[in-house]
């Protein structure tokens, strides 16, 4: 018999999970745990979240819901407490015009992002993805059927998607548009000029629906103001989701709560698809968004200003390693480091760097720094920096790295 699949059938795979890829950011925290559980000091620069614990008011909001019972179901879209103080946050902070049934709270912002795509996506479909990108963003395009539109932006146009190269990405077939900014890998982030400039491309293509992901939102730095797309042009708020979390302001990571407001018909095709999937959000950790979104708002003052700290210290230290260019990003949490300078070279151990993965690799190994390398978010020859840790610890990694940059040749 020849022909067909050799795969026992009840192995078989869903065809798109089948092709899609593991996150490239997980897989580097386990060879990272794998190498500190042989007792290499490891210094961690690839997990994207605050080194800071949650503030202690909302941690003492959670422990006061367990108290009081608050353990049960909650409405699958979030309990309307939470959804009223996420409006008012949209209201606040971002000027949209929302009541709390134009909001949704997830299990996390990924979910956010993943429910509305699946709500939406078909076969045929298509994504606009400017790379670089997150790594979650082309899987989730994959897992929902469709096919993501990859559009480089270089360093040339400071890691963003510029009006021209939008418009010639949009197709019959394109179904949304994501932007996030501040951005992942790259810190990038859009001035209110140039939002509208892409605003009035998407005002020429009435069936472009745009995905906002502003969870870095109060990470920007040097005194800029943050914008959002349906801020900058109400004329396209209705087709625009705009999604955000208590994770990176809050230091809430592990919380898992994520919400986004938008169209009535795309909130509800999403609360559908969520109550036959995951259902609602944690009902504790609900409490203690509530608690973050209305309680003191001290904490990201005080976290922004560490990050920039960090972030001067650490581009400052790589502009002055061999091989190595960084420029200095305007938000997040991340620095995207080009490594150009390395690539054909050999390092002290005898490992040829021909792309930048075999960069990031040979850090792990032979500097003992976790880094990410720039191709798993679309453009190489980088790697990615999260300077998520304490300024001693980040100096100590940057000079395992000067150190390491200045062993090859």
């Amino acid at each position: 018999m020849t022909g067909g699949s050799t795969t026992p059938p009840h192995e078989r795979l869903n065809v798109h999970l089948a092709a899609a890829q593991p996150s490239a950011t997980y897989k580097m925290m386990d060879r990272v745990a794998a190498r500190r559980a042989t007792g290499a000091k490891v210094i961690s620069l690839s997990a994207g979240e605050p080194d800071f614990d949650t503030p202690a008011h909302i941690c003492d909001a959670a422990v006061t819901a367990i108290r009081d019972g608050h353990t049960r179901y909650t409405q699958v879209a979030g309990m309307r407490p939470l959804r009223e103080a996420v409006a008012a946050k949209f209201r606040r902070e971002n000027g949209l015009d929302v009541g709390w049934q134009d909001t949704i709270v997830c299990p996390g912002g990924k979910q956010v992002i993943f429910n509305a795509l699946a709500a939406t996506l078909n076969e045929g479909d298509e994504v606009i993805v400017p790379a670089p990108y997150w790594v979650s963003y082309p899987e989730i395009v994959q897992l929902c059927g469709a096919r993501s539109v990859i559009v480089h932006c270089g360093g040339a146009s400071g890691f963003k998607l510029t009006p021209e190269a939008l418009d010639a990405a949009i197709t019959p077939r394109t179904r949304w548009l994501i932007l996030n900014a501040p951005g992942n890998p790259t810190g990038a982030v859009y001035s209110l000029a140039e939002l509208r400039a892409l605003a009035e491309v998407l005002l020429r293509h009435p069936h472009v629906l745009v995905l906002a992901d502003d969870i870095y939102e109060h990470l920007i730095f040097d005194g800029a103001k943050f914008h959002t797309l349906a801020q900058a042009e109400p004329r396209i708020a209705h087709r625009t989701l705009t999604m955000n979390g208590v994770s990176k302001a809050y230091a809430m990571t592990g919380w898992r709560i994520g919400f986004g407001t938008g169209p009535r018909w795309l909130l509800d095709a999403m609360e559908k698809l969520q109550g036959q999937q995951t259902s609602g959000a944690s009902s504790i950790s609900q409490h203690a968004a509530l608690a973050a979104l209305s309680g003191p708002q001290d904490f990201i003052a005080q976290s922004r200003a560490s990050f920039e700290r960090r972030r001067d210290l650490l581009v400052d230290a790589l502009n002055r390693t061999p091989g190595l260019r960084c420029d200095k990003p305007a938000g997040a949490f991340y620095a995207f480091v080009s490594c150009e300078g390395l690539i054909s070279k050999t390092t002290a151990a005898g490992t040829l760097l021909a792309t930048d993965e075999d960069v990031a690799g040979a850090l792990l190994d032979e500097a003992n720094v976790g880094v990410v390398h720039g191709s798993a978010f679309g453009l190489a020859p980088y790697f990615r920096i999260a300077y998520a840790l304490d300024e001693a610890s980040l100096g100590v990694a940057c000079e395992s790295i000067d150190h390491f940059c200045r062993s090859v040749s």
